[in-house]
């Protein structure tokens, strides 16, 4: 007989304005402890996706509050896969600037995706760069 996985969905939709991170932040807490979720972990999954909700909210949707940034999160027995999704028209993530090179280690932007690729286990993004998947291991 089959082990069924059981997996465990959770869904935010937020509207595009900064002050939607608090409800992201309780649900990542929320999570974190339920499935106690070791502190680095924890911290590595807050830091990527204030990141990526950051990112959809101010270049996906331009802080267009009529505009939606979808955050789902799914638990599975050793895994958290987390999804960012924007109303934005996308870009390309394959010609980010690296920030680690001289010229940009000036710049406060265009860290966020670097952070992000270093902190998760595994991060995806959608053909057009208006999602992105994060796996953080548990």
């Amino acid at each position: 007989e089959a082990n069924v996985q059981t997996s465990e969905l959770y869904t935010l939709q937020l509207p595009s304005k900064t002050e939607s991170i608090t409800l992201l932040e309780q649900l990542i807490e929320e999570i974190a402890d339920k499935y106690h979720v070791e502190e680095d972990t924890f911290t590595n999954m807050m830091t990527c996706l204030n990141e990526a909700v950051i990112n959809a909210i101010m270049h996906g949707n331009k802080q267009d509050e009529t505009k939606k940034v979808i955050v789902n999160a799914e638990v599975e027995s050793k895994c958290i896969i987390w999804t960012v999704t924007d109303e934005g028209p996308g870009f390309d993530y394959n010609n980010l600037a690296d920030p680690t090179a001289p010229e940009n280690l000036e710049n406060l932007t265009g860290r966020g995706v670097f952070i992000i690729k270093h902190l998760a286990d595994q991060c995806i993004f959608n053909a057009s760069g208006n999602e992105i998947e994060l796996h953080f291991k548990i």
